[in-house]
């Protein structure tokens, strides 16, 4: 009786091409938030892919968040490649239109003032925050992405939303935006 080398038989081609038909969106929308461009984006998605093949055996069948992780690292290994001269925009220039498809957040009064605050909170604040609100995340997947315990998570997480409210609180008072009331003309 022979050994057997190569991935289980679940995880063939048919099983890839369906992880990528249903994560791809997901990857490319998670580098459009963080890097300048689409093809940027695109080009990350596709290097998260690469990994996922290769790796196909230690993909869990909750993928997004181990593809998310993969991500993270790949970025964080450009960003470390790159600081010499960094081509990724502040989180405050992301072109709105770009994002106007996006769920959540990303399309509600005043997110200019969220981001322009979330621009003054730490890397590793800025991520939960975005793993949690924008890539829809529970705690415990966004702590497999940080590679850290699901109570690390989310004590970071309450700590980072915590200094969200502060930065939202500092902003100057003529920049900040008042909630937006709606009324019901009765006399039309």
């Amino acid at each position: 009786m022979g050994v057997r080398v190569g991935p289980p038989g679940k995880r063939d081609e048919g099983w890839f091409t369906s992880l990528y038909a249903a994560e791809y969106s997901h990857i490319v929308r998670y580098g459009l938030r963080r890097l300048a461009d689409s093809d940027a984006s695109a080009e990350l998605a596709q290097e998260v892919f690469v990994v996922a093949w290769r790796r196909r055996v230690e993909v869990p069948d909750r993928s997004l968040p181990w593809l998310y992780g993969v991500a993270r690292r790949l970025l964080a290994n450009q960003w470390r490649s790159r600081r010499a001269a960094p081509d990724l925009l502040p989180i405050t220039d992301v072109d709105l239109e770009r994002l106007a498809g996006s769920s959540g957040a990303d399309t509600s009064v005043g997110v200019t003032d969220i981001w322009a605050a979330l621009a003054n909170l730490n890397d590793l604040d800025q991520e939960i925050l975005r793993l949690i609100g924008w890539e829809e995340l529970t705690v415990s997947e966004a702590a497999k992405v940080l590679g850290c315990t699901g109570a690390t998570a989310a004590v970071r997480l309450h700590r980072a939303r915590r200094r969200l409210a502060e930065a939202m609180l500092d902003r100057p008072a003529q920049t900040r935006r008042r909630p937006v009331l709606v009324t019901i003309r009765e006399d039309l």
